[in-house]
């Protein structure tokens, strides 16, 4: 059963608004057979571009370039189901807390029909539009519980992504006026014969300076772990905010980057910020205490892998970085949720005070586990099969190896240490998690092993693309794996606590003032390099 694109926007907001006036909790089990009839007409959708190529639909019967369009390729295709997957997951795992009222629900659905939205939306405006929507109802949610810390991170995020918007919307303003359309296809096409590429240098310094805020690339990232490691910001919106909802700005980037491809070309450049981003995410990351900070750094740090990905120009690397996307959405998603449980139980986040997950919580400790296996790329789990095609796609750079290396020794070494809330502690009871829960967390941790196991045959089944993995290769990055993770383990123990410097890291906090200069910073700088070195 195929339905047109719309409806895969227009369904959410629809039931949203039903269920906000049937509020009972019987709602919520319609809101879950919702769910996975959506879920179930987004692979129809795949299935469908999969076997006949890319759908483009154009609403009211306007011609292209005035009707609202939208676009379904392979990589939206599948980003839209995972994004009906993650919310499903997220709203049954959350169910039964009282937060999770009518309003709750009305919010989190729309803002579900809004990523979809924006992973087919083919209009820079629309883009836009939705952006600007989406990040007042993100910025709702994060204030929902009504905590002084989190209204006050709820509007520096709302406030940094305004101007962040403002910037793309400048940029796209003056695009209209160059060509008069702001069609994606038809920009693309208007673009590539346009006589003078250096007038082109100004839109895409604002449009770029916009979108990578809003992917967190180095230096735009500060605003990032004050919205997804908020102390009150429910688990559930903290997973969404970081297992899909920061991955927006990466594919609009991807789209606006094919606008200009030809005339502007700054994949080098987004090669380096790309890498400076996952090196000084996870350095951020291994200088934090706080549970949900050392993940929300971990994004940040797993955005810059994705965008090195995305910039190499092969196209292993390319689907490499778009398959590590999914991956990062289940395992991360995961570990916010086990987050969230494990300061509910021990009431801190302070993850030194945190102890005895075994004993306490075996299935969240398991899902905790089989994540942070994930994220640090252990073989047969997701994240390395993602990481070994980025590795391959950009092996033709001089010493390319070595930078994975290092990012993911700096993984490690984090999750290293946050996996001390595993260590034994014989003093710690037994508490029953909700049925509810453990099928969530059981679900998403299943996903991350069957991730990496099928990694080849996923990645060939969604976009065509595969790279095989021998036994003889498993047993090799076994052996690597292994010694890092030894390695690491020696640093942290003997090295770690006697470095002043990750204390000093941990205070640095930009102020709202500050995230705007170095926003306007950002803007001059990639302006300026457009003239010098022409794109």
């Amino acid at each position: 059963m195929v339905i047109d694109l719309f409806w895969f926007v227009l369904l959410p907001i629809l039931f949203a608004v039903f269920s906000y006036l049937i509020y009972p909790k019987k709602g919520l089990i319609l809101v879950l057979f919702f769910q996975f009839l959506l879920f179930y007409l987004a692979v129809c959708n795949f299935l469908e571009v999969k076997a006949n190529g890319t759908r483009l639909e154009i609403l009211g019967g306007y011609p292209q370039g005035i009707g609202i369009s939208l676009k379904s390729d392979l990589v939206s295709a599948v980003l839209i189901m995972l994004v009906i997957f993650l919310f499903t997951n997220m709203i049954l795992f959350n169910y039964h807390k009282d937060y999770v009222n009518y309003l709750f629900r009305l919010l989190y659905l729309i803002l579900e029909g809004l990523i979809c939205a924006l992973f087919l939306s083919n209009d820079l405006f629309n883009i836009f539009v939705l952006v600007e929507v989406s990040t007042i109802i993100v910025s709702i949610l994060i204030i929902f519980k009504k905590y002084s810390q989190s209204i006050y991170d709820g509007i520096i995020y709302l406030f940094s992504n305004l101007i962040a918007a403002s910037f793309f919307l400048f940029g796209i303003g003056i695009l209209y006026r160059y060509f008069g359309v702001l069609d994606i296809s038809l920009l693309t096409e208007a673009v590539s014969r346009f006589d003078n590429p250096p007038a082109l240098f100004l839109p895409f310094a604002m449009i770029i300076t916009g979108l990578s805020l809003k992917s967190a690339v180095m230096p735009l990232f500060s605003w990032l772990p004050k919205a997804h490691g908020t102390p009150s910001a429910p688990s559930i919106v903290s997973a969404i905010l970081s297992g899909i909802y920061i991955k927006c700005g990466l594919f609009i980037f991807v789209r606006v980057s094919a606008i200009f491809h030809g005339v502007i070309d700054v994949g080098q450049i987004f090669i380096v910020m790309g890498a400076l981003t996952a090196v000084v995410g996870f350095i951020f990351a291994l200088s934090q205490t706080d549970i949900k900070l050392i993940l929300a750094y971990h994004t940040v740090s797993q955005v810059g892998l994705m965008m090195l990905g995305l910039s190499l120009g092969t196209e292993y690397a390319y689907y490499g970085a778009f398959y590590h996307l999914i991956n990062h959405a289940v395992f991360k998603s995961t570990l916010f949720l086990t987050a969230g449980i494990m300061i509910e139980e021990y009431h801190t986040r302070n993850l030194y005070e945190i102890k005895g997950l075994w004993q306490k919580q075996p299935l969240v400790a398991l899902a905790t586990l089989v994540s942070i296996l994930g994220i640090t790329g252990a073989p047969l789990f997701n994240g390395s099969y993602s990481k070994y095609l980025i590795e391959k796609g950009g092996l033709h750079l001089p010493f390319f190896d070595v930078l994975m290396l290092i990012i993911n020794l700096g993984t490690i070494v984090s999750f290293v240490k946050y996996s001390s809330v595993l260590k034994k502690d014989n003093s710690q009871q037994r508490v029953p998690l909700r049925f509810n829960q453990s099928i969530v967390i059981l679900t998403l941790a299943a996903v991350t092993f069957l991730g990496g196991l099928f990694g080849p045959y996923l990645s060939s089944f969604f976009f065509g693309i595969s790279k095989p993995i021998y036994a003889s290769d498993y047993l090799i990055k076994l052996g690597v794996y292994l010694l890092s993770i030894a390695v690491c383990y020696l640093f942290y123990r003997f090295f770690y606590h006697k470095i002043a410097l990750f204390k000093k890291i941990r205070q640095i906090e930009l102020s709202f003032n500050e995230i705007v200069l170095s926003m306007f910073i950002f803007f001059c700088g990639m302006y300026f390099y457009l003239i010098v070195f022409g794109g």
